[in-house]
Formats: C-alpha cells, sequence, structure tokens
C-alpha cells in the first residue's frame, strides 16, 4: 500500500492544499430562539446537537441533518414487589410500550435496542422486526394498573395522562438516554486513540443501555459472560453474529429496562445558494459531532478557506486536556478539529478509516505468530518500554504507515512520539486514575508488541516542487485476534496527537498534584481539573514546571532508549516557545488550532504547513452517502438471487439530484462503483447458517448459495453502495 494524500479541486495554486477547507472556524453558544435568527441573517453556517425549530419544518434556505438522537427506555423500580419476577415486568413492559403515543415527533416505535441506524441490524433484522411487529399488534391493557414516572419533556408527551404524581410511589419510569451521552461514557478519545473499536456497533449500545440496570448476581453473570463471548471474537462470522444475537437476547431476558423505541437527532445547516455551506458529510449516530464534518465542510462561496461559524447550545464546561478531558458537546467539536486520530469511524458503518495510520495488512489467521525477540512492550505501572524477549507469540499483527508531521511547536512527530502514548497507558494503569485506566484498557491488554520496522522519505513532486514526508514504518502485536481486520486495527494504533513533552508536562503536573486528567479523579483529590488553554493560575504554574523540565533536560524512563538530554532539551525549548507564544500549552499535530477563547466563543484557525499529509478533498467520497435497493428474491435451484438497483449522481454546478437505476447498467461502465450485498442466512430456530458478502454479477443480481444449510431458512439480504449501511433495505424470503 502506497501513502495516500488528498487532491484539492480545481482553481488551487497546487494540486496538493493542505488540512480542510475552512480557514477559521468558530465555535458560538448560541441559545437555540437565536440559532433561528442567525440562520435568517446568514451569520450563522451550522448549529450543532440542537434543534432551533424546535421539531418543526425549517424554512427556506437550512437543510437538516438527522442522526441517532436517544432511546425511549421504560425502567423498573427494583424496589417494586408487584414487579420483583422477570415475567411479570415483562408483561408490564409489554402494556406500557403498546400505551406510549407513538405518534409523537421524532419518535420511532422500536422495542429492540439496535436500530436501523446501526450497521449491524442485519444482524438482529429479524428478532427487531418481530418485536416491532408484537409491539404494534398488542392493545393496550387497562390492568393492573401501573405506577408511571415520566423524566423529561418527551418522555411526558410519550407517556400523557397515565403518569403519577411526581415523589409517589412508583413502577416504572419512562425517560431518554442521549445517544451522546452514551458514546461518552464509553467511547472516550485519549490522545489520538478512539476506542472501542465496537463503539458504533449496536450490541455494544444494547449492553451500555441495558445492562447497568441488571442487579440480580446471576442475571449480571450471564450477561458477562455472553459479552466475554462477543469481544474475544470468532474467526467465523457466523460465530460472532451468533454471539452478538446471544448478548441482545441475555440482556432482555429480565426486562429490568426496556427499549420502547428510539429518536432522531435534527441538526441544521445554511443552505443558502451563495452564503451557505455544502460538501458535509455527518455521521449516521454522531451527526455533525463527528470528525468527517469538519474535515469535508466547506463555504459555497470560497473553493477553499473562508471563515465557518457554527452555534452549540451550551459552553464548554469540560476541561482541555486531551487525556481525561474535551468530554462534553463543545469539548468534542474542539478536539475533533484540533486532534487527529490515529483512525476515523466510518460515517455510513461500523468500520474505520484510516487518516492518520495506513494500514497496510492485517495477519489474524488463528495460528500463533512469533513476536521478534526486540519488538518493545511498556511495562505496566512504570512504562518502561522493554523487549519482548524470547518465544512470545500474538494472536494477530498489524502493520501501519504512520503518517508524521510537524507538530504545532515546530518539532516533528518522531518515532519517540508513536511509541510514548503506548507508554503513557501502560504507565497510568495502575489505579492512578480510574478514568484514564478504564478509557486505556483494552488497548494496553491487547498489546503484545511493537516494532518499528524502518522509516521510509515519501516525495510528492508537483513540477518542480518536491514534498518530503517521514513515513515510519510500525508492526502491531496484538494478544487478542477474531475480530474483523479493522476492528483489530483500531485496537492499539502507533499514534500520538501531542508531542512526548506535553504529555510528560502532563504526567508530572498530575504527580505533584497541581490537577488531574480527568474530572472525576479531580473531584476525589480535591484539585483543579487539568485545562492546558483557560486556566490562567494553573498556567503560571505549568510554565514554571516546563522551565524546571527543560533545564534538567528531563527525559522519561520510557524514553532513555530513544531520546538523550540534549534533543530533550530541544523538544522542551519547542513547547515553551509554543507557551510563551500562544498563551496555552494544547500542542497537537492536527488540522486546526486554538487561536482565542473567550465567554461563549472559540477561535480555530487552519493549520496550512505542508508537512500535514492530508489535504482538501481527503474525505470527498462521504458528503452524499448513496444507496442500493433489492427487488423481488427469487430461489433459483439452491441459491437465492436479489436484482438490485443503485443510485447515481448528476451535478449541475452547486445543485444535484440522485436518479436510481438498474445496476445492470453499470456492468462495462469503467470505474463503475458496484454494490456488495451483506446477507444472512438463519435456519432452523434462528441458528446462524451462513453470513458474509456477495458480490454482483450480471445481469445485476447477488445471489446467496444455499448448499448444506439445514431447512426452512430464512435469507437476508441487504445491499449497499460504497459501505453505506444506515437505513438500508433488507430483503428477507423464507426457502422451504
Amino acid at each position: 500500500m502506497t501513502i495516500a494524500f488528498g487532491a484539492a479541486e480545481a482553481g488551487h495554486e497546487m494540486p496538493f492544499y493542505p488540512s480542510y477547507y475552512p480557514q477559521e472556524i468558530t465555535l458560538e453558544t448560541v441559545a437555540p430562539g437565536g440559532a433561528a435568527a442567525r440562520f435568517a441573517d446568514h451569520t450563522l453556517h451550522g448549529y450543532v446537537g440542537g434543534d432551533p425549530f424546535a421539531g418543526k419544518a425549517g424554512p427556506a434556505g437550512v437543510k437538516v441533518v438527522e442522526s441517532l438522537g436517544s432511546w425511549v427506555v421504560v425502567t423498573f423500580n427494583p424496589a417494586s414487589t408487584a414487579l420483583s419476577a422477570p415475567a411479570a415486568r415483562c408483561a408490564a413492559a409489554r402494556r406500557i410500550v403498546a400505551g406510549l403515543a407513538s405518534d409523537a415527533p421524532g419518535f420511532r416505535l422500536h422495542p429492540y435496542p439496535v436500530t436501523p441506524l446501526h450497521s449491524d441490524y442485519l444482524h438482529q433484522a429479524d428478532l427487531a422486526e418481530r418485536a416491532v411487529a408484537a409491539a404494534r399488534g398488542r392493545p393496550a391493557a387497562a390492568e393492573p394498573a401501573l405506577r408511571l414516572r415520566a423524566r423529561g419533556r418527551r418522555a411526558e408527551a410519550l407517556v400523557g395522562p397515565r403518569r403519577s404524581p411526581a415523589g409517589g410511589a412508583w413502577d416504572a419510569v419512562v425517560e431518554e438516554v442521549e445517544a451522546a451521552d452514551l458514546r461518552a461514557a464509553h467511547g472516550t478519545a485519549v490522545n489520538g486513540w478512539i476506542g472501542p473499536p465496537w463503539i458504533k456497533e449496536g450490541w455494544f449500545h444494547a449492553w451500555a443501555l441495558l445492562a447497568p440496570s441488571i442487579v440480580e448476581a446471576g442475571a449480571r453473570r450471564r450477561v458477562d459472560d455472553a459479552l466475554g463471548r462477543v469481544t474475544t471474537g470468532s474467526e467465523r462470522l457466523e460465530e460472532r453474529i451468533a454471539r452478538e444475537r446471544e448478548l441482545v437476547t441475555t440482556l432482555g431476558s429480565g426486562c429490568e429496562r426496556v427499549v420502547a423505541g428510539y429518536t432522531v437527532r435534527r441538526e441544521w445547516l445554511n443552505d443558502d445558494y451563495s452564503a451557505g455551506v455544502e460538501n458535509v458529510a455527518a455521521d449516521a449516530q454522531a451527526g455533525l459531532d463527528s470528525p468527517m464534518f469538519i474535515r469535508t465542510v466547506k463555504l459555497k462561496d470560497f473553493p477553499w478557506n473562508g471563515w465557518l461559524t457554527l452555534g452549540l447550545p451550551g459552553r464548554p464546561a469540560a476541561a482541555w486536556n486531551p487525556v481525561g478531558g474535551f468530554t462534553d458537546a463543545a469539548g468534542r467539536l474542539i478536539w475533533t478539529a484540533v486532534g487527529d486520530p490515529a483512525l476515523f469511524p466510518e460515517p455510513f458503518n461500523n468500520g474505520w478509516t484510516d487518516n492518520r495510520v495506513r494500514v497496510e495488512s492485517v495477519e489474524a489467521t488463528g495460528r500463533p505468530i512469533p513476536i521478534p525477540r526486540e519488538a518493545l512492550v511498556p511495562e505496566r505501572g512504570t512504562g518502561v518500554l522493554r523487549e519482548v524477549g524470547e518465544g512470545k507469540t500474538a494472536r494477530a499483527r498489524v502493520t501501519y504507515q504512520v503518517l508524521t508531521s510537524a507538530f504545532h511547536d515546530g518539532t516533528r512527530t518522531g518515532v519517540a512520539d508513536v511509541l510514548y502514548a503506548y507508554a503513557f497507558a501502560a504507565a497510568w494503569a495502575a489505579g492512578h486514575d480510574a478514568h484514564v485506566e478504564r478509557a486505556t484498557a483494552l488497548a494496553r491488554e491487547a498489546l503484545a508488541g511493537v516494532k518499528v520496522l524502518r522509516v521510509e522519505t515519501k516525495t510528492l513532486r508537483f513540477g518542480e516542487i518536491a514534498m518530503q514526508y517521514e513515513v515510519p514504518i510500525v508492526e502491531v502485536y496484538l494478544a487478542r485476534g477474531g475480530l474483523d481486520p479493522y476492528q483489530l486495527a483500531a485496537l492499539a494504533p502507533p499514534w500520538s496527537a501531542v508531542p512526548w513533552p506535553a504529555l510528560a508536562l502532563m504526567e508530572e503536573a498530575v504527580r505533584r498534584g497541581l490537577a488531574a486528567f480527568s474530572a472525576q479523579e479531580a473531584s476525589r483529590r480535591g484539585v483543579p481539573w487539568l485545562d492546558l488553554v483557560r486556566d490562567a493560575k494553573l498556567r503560571d504554574r505549568l510554565t514554571a514546571l516546563l522551565k524546571e523540565l527543560e533545564a534538567q533536560g528531563h527525559v522519561p524512563p520510557a524514553l532513555r532508549r530513544l531520546v538523550d538530554a540534549r534533543e530533550a532539551r530541544r523538544r522542551w525549548g519547542g513547547l515553551a516557545r509554543f507557551a510563551a507564544e500562544r498563551g496555552h500549552f494544547l500542542v497537537t499535530n492536527g488540522p486546526y488550532q486554538i487561536h482565542a477563547v473567550a465567554p461563549g466563543r472559540v477561535v480555530l484557525r487552519v493549520v496550512r504547513d505542508f508537512s500535514y499529509p492530508l489535504g482538501v478533498g481527503s474525505w470527498n467520497r462521504y458528503p452524499i452517502p448513496l444507496r442500493a435497493f433489492a427487488g423481488r428474491a427469487e430461489v433459483r435451484g439452491d441459491r437465492v438471487e436479489v436484482p438490485i438497483e443503485v443510485e447515481r449522481l448528476e451535478r449541475f454546478a452547486r445543485d444535484y439530484r440522485i436518479v436510481t437505476e438498474p445496476l445492470s447498467a453499470r456492468f462495462g461502465q469503467r470505474d463503475a462503483e458496484l454494490p456488495s450485498c451483506r446477507f444472512v442466512v438463519l435456519g432452523p430456530g434462528g441458528t446462524v447458517a451462513r453470513a458474509g458478502t456477495a458480490r454482483p454479477a450480471e445481469p445485476g443480481v447477488c445471489a446467496v448459495g444455499l448448499h448444506n444449510v439445514p431447512r426452512p431458512a430464512t435469507v437476508l439480504v441487504s445491499p449497499s453502495l460504497n459501505g453505506n449501511h444506515v437505513d438500508a433495505q433488507i430483503t428477507a424470503i423464507r426457502v422451504d
């Protein structure tokens, strides 16, 4: 695999233009009522995390972006003696769900935790559709009477007059669980790692949603065992799907908490012909609060550059540090622009896409893979990098290209920076900060060894101009396998979004009691939550600490085989100069940097440094997700054939239209994008007999073989184009 750089559009002075479209991004706190007026006078380009039009149709000149908003759940009171048995709770749950006002705006009746906005919905579709059909076909029973609470305005509207008075005895509560809150609680980003690798899977959301309400020891043990089987993985896709189905079924068996449905979040963009924005990629689950949005959006009147203004409903409240900070909605958006993760979650499926690493290969054959004795592994508790030694094996090996660049302090991303990320995770695993320990646990436990094979020099030439990039080639050995290749690649990629001196400065500050990485630890210890930008008192103390470390030529113990005192002083000096010039310590190698901060307002400025290896247009395949559709399935001999139709894009200046045509029209066309068809074959009793992906064949059909499949069988087929699995059409056919 070769290094890939983005190409710019016509009109650029060079074929490669580093970083992304807006030259400046302003994030402002704007109340929902004020956002509508700001859209009207074209002083706002987008509103992230809220609906200023309160569920109503937006006016002309704005367009909506929809994503997964929340789950509506029914949680039973564990102290209710009438509902102490699972059978009683499940019966009561059916009555409650059937009695909800399912026509409430924004609510979709769907009593199953895995939704059509999850890529793995195909794996659970028969179970989900059965639950939906049962809820829609069941009249609400009048008795026995249940004492219902409702938490939140939407829940109150759904429950209606059946709501019990606040403060009295209760049997169950209807409430919303925000998808953003659930992701934040279980997918904390630490210094360029976004995890866990199944952060967008429906089965994982089902576990995060339902497991906390299960308190009975035996039931909890069954759930933990089922989760362990899923996360351990399997070399066979069929077995992985069967385990996911088992987990979701186990989670729901006791009805401690049940899902009634989900809601769709609406966010808005200025769509004016001249003053609006275009080329917007939004995540199906995170909406505009995703790395892909910042890296695709551009102003219509600017082929590149321009000043983008985004509104948010709440002020930044979380501290700004790349380890345990940026945990609120505003912080996540800021870190999305300033920090660069190794890989991104794909916006329209549950996979991962390369960003600052390129995945060259993934080897996970089920056989032990020898680890070279000179490979390094960090020591738990100290982070010291030690040789693995003789006779060690791994379950998987991932080879990466690491796309280095300059940090904003003028120093270059090097091997020491990349390896120090692993050392940091190991050093802070021994009870120092529960948040950091939990956030790095999966990567730490998966890492069996890392070896830098070599550092290559890549050259891009544009006429007389040549740009060179240093690209370390790194092998990472993993103690676990049985996952999708890109899930394995996302477990512990070799990357750091900040230079090692910045991490070491934060560590030393925390060790000396000046601050704590996470909000929880700061509260426990009674110290400030570490903020590298806005805490003036802490800034003075960090400045003094930085001078001390620079004078010492301090080298963290983990890096003493890689960095000498002279190099350390140079790196500390770069950080010190940056802090003196910018007034803060948040140094990254990302596409934007913090330029100005004021109450309710943050300005980010682009980094047009030609050492940055990605450029405008790098993600232009994402903004308009096209779909594929399945026709009537037919059994032909020992296989099922499904005819496919596909969408294509026709552009007209700044407008476009989507046209649907038979797949047969694409065969023979040069560079035509062909769909793929994911399928699951269920045998008697819902056993997963076969699963995989079928490539289309002439005359435009996908075929699923049924040889040796026990009957009766149900075949589920879902076609997709360019990996778009969101709200995909699923065709089911029974074969006797």
